[in-house]
């Protein structure tokens, strides 16, 4: 009889103590082992592991470097990176096409489908357009935002794609809903992008602690800067005043600055004066569309003429001449005290601020023609018996702008345009040449080197000391404040005064000090005598209209 454990018959064999209780234990170890795997621990068939976007490496085509970082950092609906669309020419419709459409294409127009639909809100979506370099078509030149919310998740991905952009020169962001707290984001942005990006524009982007003067910092490289349609009041105008200059700090990138469109009255007119008594880099000032009167009005054309220092600002020129002077004698200390003072006064005269403007204008007046900047250069040799004519004092090294620095500038130039049209013959031309003019004045600006306006030559009357005034600012716009006769009559006294003031030095160097003064639609009349006066003094001041009467008296050949 067979004793096999499934033989019929066979008695049931009885297992040992403990061999049940183990084989159950290796069943239930079996089992926890696993409903402990993870079931997620392998992807899905057809899925792959989510990128982390700090591995990608950007490859400067920002179309692809911004989709790739937003699918990998989780972002599904992001914008879509577009070319700027140029204006097209006037479209005159056809004979053929103005005939009345067939009925079989007017029962097919009359149907509307889901696509049509979308193709025609596909406008309205959130984008971001480029504009990118004729010579290059992956090299993007500008951005431009418009009408989306801008939020962190959006400038934290920009951070990472932006700095690839090596050609990048503007960034436009208009009513991008910013805060206070993603402009000192985007700010902390701007360091990590290209040095060529000079311009940025944030128009209708109005903040509670109105922080723009943010922008202006003394580490800012921006050289032109919008901030138009903010509702920036008195309070944002003292902020950048103050971020223009003050006695002991001054900005010195800021080249134009556009304030058009916003709620300055005449103490924000006034903190804005006080920042241009010490700056000597911005060119371009627009306040347009303003609250401006006539005490802000005197306030802003007293600045453009001898004004008297403050107490403080008294004590500080004097610091600086004690301390200038102590170098002088610390370079030369067998010379007599008599002769110290000589040379120091000297100094104080030939490096002042008036030779460094009439060499600005100077290299204005070699603009002849609206395309690009001058073409004629000056030899080494010419230069020198420029600087010994003039008595300047300043190396040769010092008067004209290094070949790398020159580079550097003209690669990250960025054009300023009138947001007034203008009419007339010769528009088109006289744009040109008025762009190339601001290029040629921000290239000597950055060039030149600049000395502390308290430093410069001044006039002491009554006990009091008198600043010759700010000639650095070319152009002012004040077009539609609220401005009377009473505040004509102070810019009236300014540009008198500089006029007299560029004669007075040298008739050949041109003038020194506005060359263009806009102050149409204010709250007097057209045919005001002291208007039509300013009118008739800043006429042979503009470049762009003396050179049109300089063609249009220039007989045919």
């Amino acid at each position: 009889m067979s004793n096999e454990p499934g033989a019929p018959g066979a008695s049931p064999r009885v297992p040992r103590p403990g061999t049940q209780k183990a084989s159950g234990s290796v069943t239930k170890k079996g089992e926890r082992a696993a409903k402990e795997k993870p079931v997620s621990a392998l992807p899905p068939v057809g899925e792959e592991e989510p990128k982390n976007p700090e591995e990608y490496q950007c490859t400067g085509v920002l179309e692809n470097d911004f989709a790739e970082l937003c699918t990998r950092s989780g972002y599904t609906d992001f914008p879509k990176v577009v070319t700027r669309p140029r204006p097209h020419p006037t479209f005159v419709p056809s004979a053929s096409m103005s005939e009345k459409p067939a009925i079989d294409d007017q029962r097919l127009s009359g149907s509307c489908s889901l696509n049509s639909l979308e193709s025609k809100y596909v406008f309205f979506r959130p984008t971001i357009q480029v504009e990118l370099e004729p010579e290059d078509n992956k090299s993007v030149k500008e951005i431009y935002i418009r009408g989306w919310k801008v939020e962190d998740r959006i400038l934290g991905i920009f951070s990472k794609c932006l700095p690839s952009l090596s050609q990048l020169q503007a960034i436009n962001l208009w009513k991008v809903g910013l805060t206070d707290s993603t402009l000192t984001t985007f700010i902390t942005l701007l360091p990590l992008c290209s040095p060529t990006l000079r311009k940025v524009s944030l128009e209708g982007n109005p903040l509670e602690q109105q922080s723009y003067h943010k922008l202006m910092a003394l580490d800012s490289t921006i050289a032109h800067l919008s901030l138009r349609n903010n509702n920036i009041d008195d309070y944002g105008a003292q902020l950048m005043g103050q971020a223009l200059s003050t006695l002991h700090s001054c900005n010195r990138t800021l080249v134009s600055l556009n304030l058009g469109f916003n709620h300055i009255g005449d103490r924000g007119a006034g903190y804005i004066a006080d920042g241009l008594r010490l700056n000597r880099s911005l060119l371009w000032l627009s306040l347009a569309h303003n609250r401006i009167q006539d005490k802000g009005a005197l306030k802003l054309a007293e600045v453009l003429g001898p004004f008297e220092l403050t107490h403080t600002e008294v004590v500080e020129r004097r610091r600086l001449l004690l301390e200038k002077g102590t170098q002088g004698r610390l370079r030369s200390p067998s010379s007599s005290r008599h002769a110290d003072s000589k040379l120091d006064r000297e100094r104080s005269q030939m490096m002042g601020f008036s030779s460094i403007t009439l060499d600005k204008v100077d290299k204005l007046q070699t603009i002849k023609a609206p395309k690009g900047l001058a073409k004629k250069k000056d030899k080494p040799g010419d230069v020198v018996k420029k600087e010994e004519k003039s008595g300047s004092g300043q190396s040769p090294t010092q008067a004209t702008p290094k070949k790398e620095d020159a580079a550097k500038i003209s690669k990250g130039k960025v054009t300023i345009t009138e947001q007034k049209p203008t009419k007339g013959k010769g528009t088109k031309s006289g744009s040109k040449e008025k762009r190339s003019i601001l290029l040629e004045s921000e290239l000597v600006a950055e060039a030149t080197e600049v000395v502390n306006p308290l430093l410069e030559p001044v006039e002491h009357r009554d006990g009091k000391v008198f600043m010759p005034g700010n000639k650095v600012l070319l152009h002012l716009n004040l077009i539609r404040n609220r401005i009377t006769e009473v505040g004509l009559e102070g810019f009236l006294a300014a540009v008198q005064y500089q006029a007299q003031f560029s004669k007075a030095k040298s008739v050949s160097k041109g003038p020194v000090g506005l060359l263009w003064l806009s102050l149409a639609k204010n709250c007097f009349s057209p045919q005001c005598p002291t208007y039509a006066t300013i009118q008739e003094l800043m006429l042979p001041r503009d470049p762009i209209k003396a050179k049109l009467r300089e063609e249009e008296a220039t007989p045919f050949p």
